[in-house]
């Protein structure tokens, strides 16, 4: 399951990422494995989404989302 999966409301777990390149831009921004991450909202067209990671909320690309394996938190 990757990040750009979850609906908005749900919280769930980093675990790893698929895509070298932005694994470093998004670990930089506080997406680290085995942090909780919220999905707040969609953007009307779908993209880009607002998450709630390390006290902050960032904005993050679908295709950036589609790079982050997570597992939801039950």
């Amino acid at each position: 399951m990757t990040l750009a999966d979850v609906k908005p409301g749900q919280h769930c777990t980093v675990v790893s990422f698929t895509d070298e390149f932005l694994k470093l831009k998004l670990m930089e921004m506080g997406c680290l494995p085995g942090e909780v991450v919220k999905v707040i909202r969609l953007a009307p067209p779908g993209d880009p989404m607002a998450v709630s990671v390390s006290n902050y909320v960032l904005a993050i690309r679908i295709y950036e989302a589609k790079t982050i394996v997570v597992e939801p938190l039950l």
